[in-house]
């Protein structure tokens, strides 16, 4: 006898962050507000892998039981989407995937932290230039006053050029900001312009419903009149025909 054919084993990959007990709606919020509250710790540090296992431990207690690895996962696929729907010009559209507002807020806080950041990085610079200076005319004893008054002249025309290029970097970060907040505010206009007319197509389609079940509600009822009047008469003239005359004694 031939030797039985062994059965291959077929690997499926599956998402460790899509398995089975499926994500809820308020599970995923729940992730997002988690992951939302250390955003800034994840800029801030490579290790990952231990923020994923925190993420864990506040999922649980929350109920929740995923694993960091979970979480991340799920958060890729989250992402993954947003960027999809980012893309697309139309509110509509976007309205369909039901945590784009809540990764929308994410990535603007990330957005603004970074603009902070790089603020903060020039004030830093300019007042590490002063310090700098001040030590360089503080260690001079001697020299001539030309050369001073030269290596002053120079130290005020560099400290020009750095406040000119702070003063730069702030109008391009208040700009930054400007066109960020008119953008938010171009997209709740949008959102609410859209909330209101679809509120007053459905406010029309209820009361083109009512109108037309009190319409068809007195068809009926004019009908149902009619048809009890032809009954009464077609029984009064049944009874008219099928009676006997009374004859009088």
């Amino acid at each position: 006898m031939e030797p039985a054919a062994s059965h291959m084993s077929v690997s499926v990959s599956v998402d460790p962050g899509d398995r089975f007990p499926q994500w809820s709606v308020q599970e995923t919020r729940d992730l997002l507000m988690v992951r939302a509250e250390l955003d800034p710790t994840f800029m801030e540090t490579k290790r990952n892998k231990v923020l994923w296992e925190v993420i864990s431990t506040k999922m649980k207690e929350r109920g929740y039981n995923r694993s960091g690895e979970q979480c991340k996962c799920k958060w890729k696929n989250l992402v993954t989407r947003y960027k999809g729907f980012e893309t697309m010009e139309q509110e509509g559209m976007r309205q369909q995937f039901p945590f784009y507002n809540e990764l929308q807020a994410i990535f603007t806080g990330r957005m603004q932290r970074m603009l902070w950041l790089e603020a903060s990085s020039s004030k830093k610079r300019l007042l590490m230039h002063l310090s700098s200076d001040d030590e360089d005319e503080s260690d001079g004893t001697g020299g001539n006053k030309k050369k001073k008054k030269k290596k002053k002249k120079k130290k005020n025309s560099n400290l020009k050029g750095i406040l000119e290029e702070l003063m730069k970097q702030q109008m391009e970060i208040e700009m930054k900001w400007m066109k960020l907040y008119e953008s938010k505010e171009e997209e709740r206009r949008k959102r609410e312009m859209e909330w209101r007319q679809k509120m007053e197509a459905l406010e029309n389609e209820r009361i083109m419903f009512h109108r037309s079940w009190r319409e068809r509600e007195e068809q009926t009822r004019v009908k149902e009149e009619t048809r009890s009047e032809k009954r009464d008469a077609l029984i009064t003239l049944l009874l008219n025909k099928f009676t006997p005359p009374h004859h009088h004694l």
